[in-house]
Parts: C-alpha cells; sequence; structure tokens
C-alpha cells in the first residue's frame, strides 16, 4: 500500500543507496531499482514508469524490469507467451523516460527494438534523446 508511491520508493532507494556510500561504494557501482511489479498495482508501476528521472538519485544507474510482467497482461491481456511486443513497448518507454540498464528476456529482440528506435529519435543520454 502507497500513499505516495514515487515519494516513497524514491526514499526507500535514497536510503538503500546512502547504505551503500556508507560501506564504502561510490555511486558509478550503484544500481537502483525501482521494483517494477513487487506488490505494486498497475498504477503505481505506470506512475514509476512515467517519473523514473524522479527516481535518479547522486548519478546511480537505474535498472528496469517490465519484461513479461504482469503489468503487460495488466494493458494487453496477453499470456506470458505472447508478451513480447509489450515488453518491446515497455522497454521501449522505460528507454525513453531514463532507464540506464533494461533487464530482458528477449535480449536480441529488445537490442532491435532499441536500434531502430534510437536511429529515429537520436540516441538516448538520461533518458532524453
Amino acid at each position: 500500500m502507497y500513499a505516495d508511491v514515487l515519494g516513497e520508493v524514491r526514499s526507500f532507494l535514497a536510503r538503500q543507496q546512502a547504505s551503500l556510500f556508507a560501506a564504502g561504494l561510490s555511486a558509478d557501482r550503484i544500481v537502483l531499482d525501482p521494483g517494477i511489479g513487487f506488490g505494486k498495482t498497475l498504477d503505481h508501476n505506470l506512475a514509476l514508469l512515467r517519473h523514473l528521472h524522479a527516481l535518479r538519485i547522486a548519478g546511480a544507474a537505474l535498472l528496469v524490469g517490465v519484461s513479461r510482467k504482469s503489468m503487460i497482461h495488466a494493458l494487453t491481456d496477453q499470456p506470458v507467451a505472447q508478451r513480447l511486443a509489450g515488453s518491446l513497448g515497455g522497454a521501449l518507454g522505460a528507454a525513453l523516460q531514463g532507464a540506464d540498464i533494461l533487464r530482458v528476456h528477449d535480449v536480441r529482440a529488445t537490442r532491435d527494438a532499441l536500434t531502430v528506435f534510437e536511429a529515429i529519435v537520436g540516441p538516448m543520454a538520461d533518458g532524453q534523446p
């Protein structure tokens, strides 16, 4: 249950990063994952994905995994085996919104989609073409 999913997830990630800093890790060795899926509603997941830039903390990389998730089913009504197109759409959207790393099942298809996408909109740098 979240009253403010974006604020609460950002606060959690900031606390986790602070403890990693305290343990001696530098920002370039830290990857933060907002946990798409994990106890969140479709609206929570979409809010996080739409505002990934707000989750960027002190230069750490952002990892997003939407591949084959139940949110793809909720949006497309497709079973797991038929979620490639939705997963690609989610990966492109996450890249556009600032994801540095994408956790995917279909690596080649995602790479190809990103290659074509970046050829059209320009290379992604901090989620901005």
